[in-house]
Order: structure tokens, then C-alpha cells, then sequence
């Protein structure tokens, strides 16, 4: 079971930005700005789910080949709302909403955020 997720930025005030929209149209909010640089946010509930973070090397972030992070989302129209937001705030499109293999199991919309980071946002079963 994973606890929470963080991505890599050079840039954290811009990555700061993005994930505050992107990341609020899924539902979560910043929980606190962390001590190296970047910030974690958290569900309604408090826990953490995911950050945006300086590496603990000091050294640059650099995007995983074959990494990904998925966000699970609560309905079809709250993946397309993500999906626009991230391409409405500079992020690249690398997959549309849509059903993946038989609609009614994976519907899902990939993008990449201002560092180049793989994202998901999905559901699983019919609307």
C-alpha cells in the first residue's frame, strides 16, 4: 500500500503553483510547505497524498524513464477538469480522457507537469 507520492522540481514556485490547482481540483490542499524546499498535501481527512519536492541530494531533478504517478479521482468529470487544468497551466497533454481496453473499467488522462513528471489521473468501474 503506498502512503503518499512526491515528484522532483527545479522550479518549486512554479511546481508549487501548478499542483495547487491541479491538485485541488482532485480534492486535496496544502498541508505544509517543507523544510528543504516544496510542499506536501493532504486529503480532507489529513493525510498526505503527494509532494512536490527539492531533492534530498541537493542535486537537479530528473524525470524516472517508466515512472508515473497515478491520482485517484472521484468521477469521468473530475479527470477531464484535471486533465484541461494541467494543459491550461503549461502542462503536456500524453493521453486524453478517455476509456482504456472495455469502458465501464478504466477510464483515465495522462499529462505531464512543468518538469516533465508522468501523471494519471483515474477511476476505475462505470460512471
Amino acid at each position: 500500500m503506498i502512503g503518499y507520492a512526491t515528484v522532483g522540481s527545479n522550479d518549486l514556485d512554479k511546481a508549487m503553483a501548478f499542483y495547487d490547482e491541479i491538485l485541488a481540483v482532485m480534492g486535496l490542499k496544502p498541508g505544509f510547505d517543507h523544510p528543504r524546499g516544496g510542499r506536501m498535501y493532504v486529503s480532507d481527512a489529513g493525510e498526505f497524498t503527494f509532494g512536490v519536492l527539492a531533492p534530498f541530494d541537493g542535486e537537479t531533478a530528473t524525470v524516472g524513464n517508466g515512472q508515473m504517478v497515478a491520482l485517484k479521482a472521484d468521477s469521468t468529470e473530475q479527470i477531464r477538469n484535471v486533465h484541461a487544468k494541467a494543459l491550461e497551466l503549461g502542462g503536456a497533454d500524453e493521453g486524453a480522457p478517455d476509456w482504456r481496453g472495455d469502458p465501464g473499467g478504466f477510464y483515465g488522462a495522462y499529462f505531464r507537469d512543468l518538469d516533465g513528471n508522468k501523471l494519471c489521473a483515474f477511476r476505475m468501474g462505470p460512471e
